[in-house]
C-alpha cells in the first residue's frame, strides 16, 4: 500500500479552506503567514514558492520577504522582532538553510514562540518533551498523520527512527513514544544497523542519503515512512532515503518520494498557521 501524502494533504487543505471562510467572517481577517527568504538557493526558492501557493489556495494572506545573501544577522533579527510585534502577522517562518554568517539557532530563538509555525523554537521543543501544549514540528506531525491515515497501529509496536536531527529524528521519536510505541533511535553508523531496522514494525527514515535503506534492512510487513528528499546520483531524479523499488514488496505500507511526506509537511504548516492565528485573534 503506497501512502499518498498528496491525497491526504489535499483533504487537509480543503478542510482548512472551509474553516478560513468562517474565521474571516468571525474575526474580520484571514490568517497571515510571513515567510523570510535569505538568498536565492534554488531549493529554498522552490519551497517558498510552494508555501505561497498553498497559502493562496486555502485563503491565507501570504507575505514573502526576500533579503540578499549578504544581509547581516542583525538585520534578520531586527526584521523578526518587527514581525513579532505586528498583531496582523500570525505565523513567521524563516526558510532554512541560512548563509553561514547567520546563526540558525539565534534566528529560530528570535521568532516568537506563539508565531513559530515550524515548531522549532526552544520553548516549543521543550514543551513537546514535557507533554505540554505546543506547536508541533510540521514533518513529524505529518509522519504521524500518514501512519494514522494508513491505519497503522502505533501503540505497542516497535518503531525504529533512522536519523537523529532536531527537525525530524528527535521529535518524531517523541511523538511515537507518546503514542505508546517502543522506539529505537539510530543513525547511519549504528552497529549492525540492518539487524536493528529489520525488527521494526514502523521504520521512519530521515538521514538525507539517497536510497540508503535497501530491502535487506526492512522486515516483512513493516510500515516504512521515507522523509528523505535527495537527487539520485545515477538519474538526477528526486528520490528518498529508501530504495523504494527494492523495499515496496516487503513493506505493508510505504511512502513515495516525491509525493509522500513533502506534501504533508506543507499541509501541517498550514494547520500550524491556523493554530497561531486562533491564538492571536483570541487575545
Amino acid at each position: 500500500m503506497i501512502i499518498s501524502g498528496k491525497d491526504l494533504a489535499a483533504e487537509i487543505k480543503r478542510d482548512i479552506a472551509a474553516d478560513v471562510v468562517k474565521y474571516k467572517e468571525q474575526y474580520g481577517r484571514e490568517p497571515h503567514l510571513v515567510v523570510i527568504l535569505v538568498g536565492e538557493n534554488p531549493a529554498s526558492v522552490s519551497y517558498v514558492t510552494g508555501k505561497a501557493k498553498d497559502s493562496e489556495e486555502v485563503g491565507f494572506k501570504n507575505t514573502t520577504i526576500c533579503r540578499p545573501e549578504t544581509v547581516s544577522e542583525q538585520e534578520v533579527l531586527d526584521l523578526i522582532a518587527e514581525l513579532n510585534e505586528d498583531k496582523a502577522v500570525d505565523g513567521i517562518l524563516v526558510q532554512l538553510p541560512l548563509p553561514k554568517h547567520i546563526s540558525e539557532d539565534k534566528v529560530i530563538a528570535a521568532i516568537s514562540k506563539e508565531k513559530d509555525v515550524d515548531g522549532f523554537h526552544p520553548l516549543n521543543v521543550a514543551a513537546l518533551w514535557q507533554k505540554q501544549k505546543c506547536i508541533l514540528p510540521c514533518t513529524p506531525k505529518g509522519v504521524i498523520k500518514l501512519l494514522d491515515k494508513a491505519g497503522v497501529e502505533i501503540e505497542g509496536k516497535k518503531a525504529v527512527v533512522l536519523g537523529r536531527s532536531n527537525i525530524v529524528g528527535l521529535p518524531v521519536s517523541k511523538l511515537l513514544l507518546d503514542r505508546n510505541a517502543t522506539v529505537t533511535m539510530c543513525h547511519s553508523r549504528t552497529k549492525n544497523l540492518a539487524e536493528v531496522t529489520r525488527e521494526a514494525d514502523i521504520l521512519v527514515v530521515a538521514i538525507g542519503r539517497p536510497k540508503f535503506v535497501t530491502a535487506d534492512m526492512v522486515g516483512e510487513g513493516a510500515a516504512v515512512i521515507d522523509v528523505g528528499v535527495n537527487r539520485d546520483p545515477e538519474t538526477g531524479k528526486l528520490c528518498g532515503d529508501v530504495d523504494f523499488a527494492a523495499c515496496a514488496d516487503k513493506a505493508s505500507v510505504i511512502t513515495p518520494v516525491p509525493g509522500g511526506c513533502g506534501p504533508m509537511t506543507r499541509a501541517c504548516l498550514l494547520e500550524n498557521t491556523i493554530e497561531c492565528y486562533l491564538n492571536q485573534v483570541a487575545k
